[in-house]
């Protein structure tokens, strides 16, 4: 009796093969963000020691980030992309908790300014189209890579829409890796020698941190962070920008509210913990340092130009800073932090710890955040246009020599 012999068909092994891939590196990634966020964890400790302030621990993440992911390619032979899901994770978090944060303050107030977030986003977009101008004349690169490095959008993104149109992913987040890196290291120095000491607090503890939340309270923690959850998968389905950010910032303010709602909960002033503010910030600071670690060799030029780039996006943002002070009443640490060319993210973890207008500099950094990824795909199509054009009239001016 013959044996008859199954064989798959090759699409289906492929199939098979690319998700047994897809498993791998899932492993790989969790094993590598477990050492990063055990790292992190002393690194903020000690950084806390030396008075950093209250977003020490987003500093130890980018060290733990850059480190544990450069060892694990050296040692172990693997190329791993900087986890893009552990951001999206931190934002909630961090979203989450400025949502509690800004949900006792008079937001009406900061309603009636958004006219004036309106045209300080106008002025920054308007200065970034420049800036990108100028850089793909300096650095030699076509007009949409230098867009999409110089444009305050976040490192991820920007990379990842490089990547979609076939240009140079390394460059792109190169820039905004040093961008972002600037500004986060930057504006907290500023803030805390301009500001004094005093203002500027100093890490909670780690007992406080690790043992602040009382057993009853526990319930209530579940039930943000799968509030939180929801209201983000909501906005990602909806396609609003910045999704895992603005989500949680919505929760975040309407947990309390809608808690008293209930029947059987009563008066409710819950508050989050800090451990899920410090892991919100650890997973941002190992995104940004997992960029770090992803880079290959640059020339010098490469380098300088930008550097070039990311001075030129600082000036502007301190340009907006005083058009800002002359249109409004506020100080000039509101004006700086609400202007700062992000993460925004990270600007807004400066205002938490600083406890200083949080809601202003939060409405201020998700009116742009929201008007970035809204223009993205007109950014797209206007700079891809510039290009071909671009291309046509060189291959002309040749034809022509």
């Amino acid at each position: 009796m013959n044996q008859i012999l199954s064989v798959a068909p090759p699409q289906q092994v492929t199939t098979q093969q690319q998700a047994l891939k897809s498993k791998q590196i899932l492993v790989k990634s969790l094993i590598v963000l477990g050492w990063e966020m055990l790292l992190a964890l002393p690194i903020g400790l000690i950084l806390a020691r030396f008075h950093i302030g209250g977003i020490a621990w987003i500093f130890g993440g980018i060290v733990s980030g850059a480190v544990v992911l450069q060892t694990y390619r050296v040692w172990g032979g693997c190329t791993l992309k900087p986890n893009r899901t552990a951001r999206k994770t931190g934002m909630a978090l961090v979203g989450l908790n400025v949502g509690f944060c800004v949900g006792n303050a008079h937001l009406a107030d900061v309603a009636s300014c958004l006219p004036i977030f309106a045209l300080i986003t106008f002025f920054l977009l308007l200065c970034g189209t420049v800036i990108g101008y100028i850089y793909s004349h300096i650095s030699k690169t076509n007009i949409l890579t230098a867009m999409l490095a110089t444009v305050p959008g976040g490192v991820g993104p920007m990379s990842a829409i490089a990547a979609d149109y076939g240009k140079n992913v390394t460059l792109v987040a190169l820039v905004q890796a040093i961008r972002v890196t600037t500004v986060v290291f930057l504006i907290p120095l500023i803030a805390r020698v301009s500001s004094g000491q005093q203002i500027y607090p100093q890490a909670l503890p780690v007992k406080s941190v690790l043992f602040s939340l009382e057993p009853s309270q526990l319930g209530l923690l579940l039930l943000a962070l799968l509030f939180g959850g929801l209201a983000v998968y909501l906005a990602i389905l909806s396609k609003i920008p910045a999704g895992e950010f603005f989500g949680a910032i919505v929760a975040g303010i309407a947990f309390n509210p809608l808690c008293e709602w209930l029947p059987f909960v009563g008066d409710v002033n819950f508050t989050l913990p800090p451990l899920v503010n410090i892991v919100g910030q650890m997973l941002l600071g190992i995104t940004i340092g997992e960029y770090w670690g992803d880079k290959p060799a640059f020339t010098k030029r490469t380098i300088v130009c930008a550097l070039m780039s990311v001075g030129m996006t600082l000036v502007a943002g301190g340009l907006a800073s005083i058009l800002t002070m002359e249109l409004t009443s506020w100080d000039w640490l509101t004006c700086l932090l609400v202007t700062a060319p992000g993460g925004s993210a990270e600007m807004i973890l400066v205002a938490l710890a600083l406890d200083h207008n949080v809601e202003i500099v939060t409405a201020g950094h998700l009116v742009r955040l929201i008007a970035i990824n809204s223009s993205l795909p007109l950014w797209v199509f206007l700079f891809r246009r510039l290009e071909s054009q671009s291309l046509e009239s060189t291959s002309v001016e040749r034809k022509v020599l």
